[in-house]
């Protein structure tokens, strides 16, 4: 569904012990603390005075304190999950682990909620603990980009959408990583009080109050993990390394030695997407990077990303950022008009070491890794990296995220 997307006509009532005003998020050991504090932020302070409506803010502890979380900081909460009997908006801010399973305990507190009416809300590896509690079950949902083939295998029957900031499905919600965390709590506040009050929390918080676009601007070549070991990995490769050659869908399956439904089935189950998306993605990835760091025409860009025409290339790259190339390129080099030494050593990493023949090396640097090369290569995420300090360029009528 879109990100506005209405509540479905089959939302539950809520319970009459519950409140719609009151926010209980639900904090565990080894939740990062930047995510942690969000929904903190965002319910848990009085704006009224900038026009904000109050939440009552709950801070539950989903399992025995102290929490242990970023840089070895305990904490303890006021309340448990006894406590989230009484909210109207449930939170899971964070997850401290994808491969672990949750605490029985608070995935029936969370059943329970969802059963009572509440809104549950998992803001990026919180929503692994959604999938658990099996309330993500049919429904569409996303994550942090490079946890989304996770979540996509581990629930085969979540329909994990990893290019969306966030998806709201009515009664349940949940937002990609970081910074999509705060959209979707400006979301909620909008939903719940409107238009300026939902403003006005932006302003509080020196954010844009409603960002366009989706995560594609921020994923990352590299293979996702789950991908490394199987036999789908060397066509994934494959495909990466002849971007700019012009193959198809049948071309990777008839790689895969698999019939084309067979395929899609496969690499929808590892990568969360269906393979023309993904790799139309990756082409206009390909094309961003040539805009920034080439001097070929956009006609050229277009053939050494293997779209079939320049014309195929400005549709796709308007449909998923918003510009045509050439309004991209001006608004970068706008931006930057001087090379960024940071900047160039984390493009060095992402873009392929040859982009086609004769391809021209990434401005103002020697030659770095090869595309497959992975931020843990790296020894910091690429994508974390481009938003401090690094992001990608304003486009014609919207305003950068720092």
């Amino acid at each position: 569904m879109s990100q506005d997307s209405a509540a479905p006509e089959t939302a539950r009532k809520l319970s009459g012990r519950r409140r719609r005003e009151v926010v209980a998020v639900l904090l565990f050991s080894g939740g990062p603390i930047f995510e942690s504090s969000i929904p903190l932020s965002v319910f848990g302070i009085d704006r009224q005075d900038a026009g904000v409506p109050r939440y009552r803010l709950l801070v539950c502890g989903g399992e025995d304190g102290p929490l242990r979380t970023t840089g070895g900081l305990e904490l303890t909460t006021p309340y448990g999950l006894e406590a989230i009997s009484r909210a109207g908006t449930v939170v899971v801010p964070a997850w401290r682990s994808i491969t672990s399973p949750p605490p029985p305990e608070a995935l029936d507190a969370l059943r329970r909620a969802h059963e009572e009416g509440a809104r549950i809300v998992g803001l990026c590896t919180g929503a692994f603990v959604l999938a658990a509690a099996g309330l993500l079950d049919g429904r569409p949902a996303t994550t942090h980009w490079m946890y989304a083939p996770t979540l996509a295998k581990r629930y085969p029957s979540v329909h994990v959408d990893p290019r969306e900031l966030f998806v709201d499905d009515g009664d349940v919600l949940t937002s990609a990583g970081t910074a999509a965390g705060i959209d979707l709590c400006l979301h909620i506040v909008r939903t719940d009080h409107g238009t300026e009050a939902a403003g006005a929390l932006a302003r509080r918080l020196v954010v844009p109050p409603r960002r366009s676009g989706g995560q594609e601007r921020y994923l990352d070549r590299s293979l996702p993990e789950e991908i490394g070991s199987d036999p789908l990995a060397e066509v994934v490769s494959w495909a990466l390394e002849h971007l700019h050659e012009q193959f198809d869908v049948e071309t990777l399956a008839a790689r895969a030695y698999m019939s084309r439904r067979t395929f899609d089935r496969r690499f929808r189950s590892l990568t969360g997407s269906a393979p023309l998306q993904w790799l139309i993605t990756q082409r206009v990835l390909q094309a961003q990077r040539l805009l920034e760091t080439s001097d070929y025409s956009v006609d050229e860009v277009a053939g050494r990303c293997g779209f079939r025409s320049p014309v195929a290339l400005r549709g796709h790259f308007r449909r998923q950022l918003g510009s045509s190339p050439a309004a991209y390129r001006a608004a970068y080099r706008a931006r930057r008009p001087q090379s960024d030494p940071d900047r160039t050593s984390i493009l060095e990493a992402v873009v392929p070491a040859q982009a086609g023949p004769g391809a021209r090396r990434p401005q103002g640097g020697p030659g770095g890794p090869s595309s497959m090369a992975s931020a843990a290569e790296l020894g910091k995420p690429v994508p974390e990296a481009y938003a401090a300090g690094h992001g990608r360029p304003s486009l014609p009528g919207q305003r950068s995220v720092p």
